[in-house]
């Protein structure tokens, strides 16, 4: 991140996203179901927050439903369209920051899934997202979003991790704070161009809220209806998640005349 409130835009990430993270795709799907299942018949229309090349953005359109892509990578968005295209859905990608993100109508759903919303500079802007998203959603409308945990922060953030793919590779090795509430990663690119291989650098950073002030801020927003799920249980295929590691939350916007 660069700066207080500034955020800086993955570059080698979203070129290579899908590439080195390929199992995200059905990773998300378990816990997606299980929260959602049941509603996503009732839902006509959605944004897809932080939607990154948007996977499930697409999956949601082909569903037929309405959906709308918001990412602050300009790279993310052009990836999510041309995927879009590619498989002939209906998708509109907005380049916005979801903190002060803006749809053109109101949607029934919003989702904001593999634990973006924790890349907030700040822990303060948790409260401009959920009133961003309170503003993009329908009185009645639902938002559904994982976070990192401080647990871990302090359990998985400073370990070394080692992906390879055809072409590239990536070590991603971090820390947190003695707090817990701010963890980072410095991620080593190793690109094959041609006959060589080229480094490149980034650095990532996340922020963590305990699950009383997230509970508040969506409540400061006006969600009436919070649920959440612990992700071990749902993410049984992945022993990097221990319980407490991370949570799924569903809440409800405040119906007209509740």
């Amino acid at each position: 991140m660069a700066g207080a409130n500034t955020v800086r835009p993955y570059r080698w990430l979203a070129l290579y996203y899908d590439r080195v993270f390929s199992f995200a795709r059905s990773w998300g799907k378990a816990p997606r179901m299980h929260v959602l299942g049941r509603l996503l018949p009732l839902v006509e229309s959605a944004c897809d927050l932080a939607c990154g090349t948007g996977s499930t953005a697409v999956t949601l359109a082909r569903r037929g439903i309405k959906t709308f892509g918001v990412d602050l990578s300009p790279t993310m968005c052009r990836l999510a369209r041309e995927k879009a295209r590619r498989v002939r859905v209906p998708l509109r990608v907005l380049r916005a920051d979801m903190r002060a993100f803006r749809l053109p109508e109101p949607v029934d759903l919003v989702l904001c899934e593999f634990d973006a919303l924790n890349h907030v500079p700040r822990k303060t802007d948790l409260a401009k997202v959920t009133k961003a998203v309170a503003r993009a959603l329908r009185p009645g409308g639902i938002f559904y979003f994982d976070v990192n945990n401080r647990a871990a922060f302090k359990g998985v953030w400073p370990l070394t991790w080692y992906i390879e793919k055809p072409g590239v590779a990536v070590v991603m090795h971090g820390g947190c704070d003695r707090s817990g509430e701010r963890a980072w990663s410095d991620v080593e690119w190793f690109i094959r161009d041609g006959g060589r291989w080229r480094r490149r650098h980034e650095h990532v950073e996340e922020v963590c809220w305990t699950a009383s002030e997230i509970r508040s801020a969506l409540r400061d927003a006006g969600f009436d209806t919070i649920r959440a799920w612990d992700a071990a249980p749902l993410l049984t295929n992945d022993p990097s998640i221990r319980p407490g590691y991370r949570t799924f939350y569903l809440a409800r916007k405040q119906k007209t005349g509740d």
